[in-house]
């Protein structure tokens, strides 16, 4: 399975040519839209209903000759931690194609029930939110990580100027949690068992 960092919490998710697009964004500063990138995909799958996170019209959905090859389960759980008083509900969607399985939690608000879990599995990869502020910061992340268990874990919803929501934090305080942390050269990684600790795509245009 390919993954790409397409910024903020999208990514796209690849597996022998069909593409399956998370969390679409729209309006996130510094951000270009996600429109100039011609994106045609063949499913959009969204966590939650703000907009930086459904802007479904910025990509085309197109069909898709054959079976899907994902295999795709979601997790309810909630976008704040008083029980989606404050922001409503969020929607973990686990995809697993390829041998391996990645779990993408949405704008996470609190930490995970033993039932939430046992629902979500066994994961080698997942993406995680770790600004703060509308998610599980810094610390809550990494205490949501070491519930479940991948061997790899990507953040995403964080603040790296010019480019995300003013009022969240870096990623930095996350990072310094991690005795591992690999920063790639590109958006792009491909999923398998073996990869361990943290690792960083680099938006297109980022030092």
């Amino acid at each position: 399975m390919k993954l790409t960092w397409l910024g903020h919490a999208c990514f796209l998710a690849e597996q022998d040519g069909y593409r399956i697009l998370l969390d679409p964004y729209t309006g996130v500063e510094g951000y270009p839209p996600l429109k100039e990138q011609a994106l045609r995909v063949h499913k959009i799958l969204c966590s939650h209903g703000h907009f930086d996170h459904n802007a479904a019209d910025q990509a085309e959905l197109v069909p898709f000759d054959g079976p899907c090859p994902f295999a795709v389960r979601t997790v309810e759980t909630f976008h704040d931690g008083q029980g989606g008083a404050l922001r409503g509900n969020n929607t973990v969607h686990i995809l697993s194609a390829g041998g391996v399985t990645v779990a993408h939690m949405g704008d996470l608000g609190h930490q995970l029930s033993r039932e939430q879990i046992a629902a979500i599995g066994p994961v080698d990869l997942v993406m995680i939110p770790v600004g703060g502020t509308y998610t599980v910061d810094a610390k809550d992340a990494k205490a949501v990580c070491q519930a479940l268990v991948p061997g790899c874990v990507v953040p995403m919803h964080y603040r790296h100027a010019p480019y995300g929501l003013p009022n969240v934090a870096g990623v930095e305080d996350f990072l310094a949690l991690w005795p591992e942390v690999r920063r790639l050269e590109g958006a792009s990684l491909e999923v398998d068992k073996t990869a361990r600790g943290v690792v960083m795509p680099k938006f297109p245009g980022e030092v």
